[in-house]
């Protein structure tokens, strides 16, 4: 009977070790096998159809790095014989004899020349096709050297924020060229007022762009900004320059580069689409004494229509100086820097609604938009 008992103790405690053993398989193990997997997890899903996907582990993005490192180009602006101002330029086509090369309009402007170094240190002579200021883009041609390769230009609305992005550039000039700086997209459809004048400090312009945290300074104007298989999500342009800010800078979509790539290419001009009024933000007018517009209290912000332009669409159009524009097709414009943005979202020729303040009352008119004289 006691030995009964001591066998019936013995199954008992050997069900429970079983018991344990199976709970650990069937809940402990699958955890297991999934953090294993997860520890060698793969990069982004590529957005252009002959893109190679990289590995991404503890090692970090030199895969990445490696593959686009030789089609990202410092740039050097010369005037009157001198290095003016560097940035930074990437490959994106490569046409027989001639490599396409992508930076930005501010990069190039006022250059008398342009001078490309390579990865390999060769410094070869580019030639500016076009460029834009509002876009911000300048294309480069260049001879096709030893060693260049082309990047993949990817899809940023694709891109989730969190993801691990990169760039390539010449931060500082010449002796920083090629240096890799990671981070993060911090943010996308970021409205950020600009000037495209670049000897003014007032805005005149509201670039959509992408936000990331990974470091930029002077000097990488105009390169990549990466996802982590080495497409190309955005054009490098700006960044926050404060000394109460860090780790804030801006990128161009690549879509948005991308609609106005060929027409740069060629060589041609960028049709922008002409209101044909001239502007005085409402916060300008309401705070000088210069200028006497019957602007109400409780309008703070818009446009003031300081003179109409003839022959324009305006001047067909039942727009008025002194009138004061708050939108275009429904979408309120703050000053003339968003008033351009809205406007440029169309072409010559488009009808657009124009709302506006006359006399307190709120009005609408169309206008056919024009083209604006070279």
């Amino acid at each position: 009977m006691k030995a009964e008992k001591i066998k019936e103790a013995v199954l008992i405690i050997v069900s429970f070790v079983i018991g344990g053993v199976l709970t650990f398989v069937i809940i402990g193990g699958e955890d297991l096998v999934s953090n294993n997997s997860s520890s060698n997890s793969s990069g982004l899903t590529c957005s252009s159809a002959d893109c190679t996907k990289v590995v991404v582990d503890e090692s970090g993005i030199s895969e990445s790095v490696e593959k686009v490192y030789d089609g990202v180009l410092m740039v050097r602006n010369y005037q009157n014989n001198e290095v003016a101002s560097t940035g930074t330029g990437f490959v994106y086509k490569i046409d027989g004899d001639s490599a396409y090369v992508m930076t930005n309009q501010h990069v190039v402007d006022g250059a008398d020349r342009v001078t490309l170094i390579t990865s390999n240190d060769e410094e070869v002579e580019g030639e500016v096709l076009g460029g834009d200021s509002y876009v911000d883009i300048a294309v480069i041609r260049i001879k096709n050297v030893d060693g260049l390769v082309a990047l993949q230009l990817g899809n940023s609305e694709n891109a989730k924020l969190g993801d691990l992005v990169f760039t390539v550039g010449s931060p500082l000039g010449y002796e920083y060229r090629g240096s890799v700086s990671t981070g993060h997209l911090a943010g996308k459809d970021r409205m950020v007022s600009v000037s495209t004048d670049s000897n003014s400090s007032s805005s005149d312009w509201v670039m959509k762009v992408l936000q990331t945290d990974a470091a930029i300074n002077p000097g990488n104007s105009g390169g990549p900004l990466m996802n982590t298989n080495g497409e190309v999500i955005g054009v490098i342009s700006m960044k926050f320059v404060q000394t109460e800010v860090e780790g804030m800078g801006f990128a161009i979509p690549i879509e948005y580069v991308n609609s106005k790539l060929e027409t740069l290419e060629n060589g041609e001009s960028i049709d922008w689409p002409l209101l044909g009024v001239s502007m005085i933000n409402v916060s300008d007018a309401k705070g000088s004494y210069r200028y006497n517009y019957n602007i109400p209290n409780d309008i703070n912000s818009g446009v003031v229509v300081a003179e109409i332009q003839s022959g324009s669409g305006a001047a067909d159009s039942d727009l008025r100086e002194g009138d004061i524009i708050t939108a275009i097709n429904g979408e309120e414009v703050q000053d003339s820097a968003y008033l351009r943005y809205e406007l440029y979202k169309y072409s010559v020729g488009d009808t657009i609604e124009v709302t506006y303040i006359r006399d307190g009352e709120e009005h609408t008119t169309d206008v056919v938009l024009s083209r604006a004289s070279s």
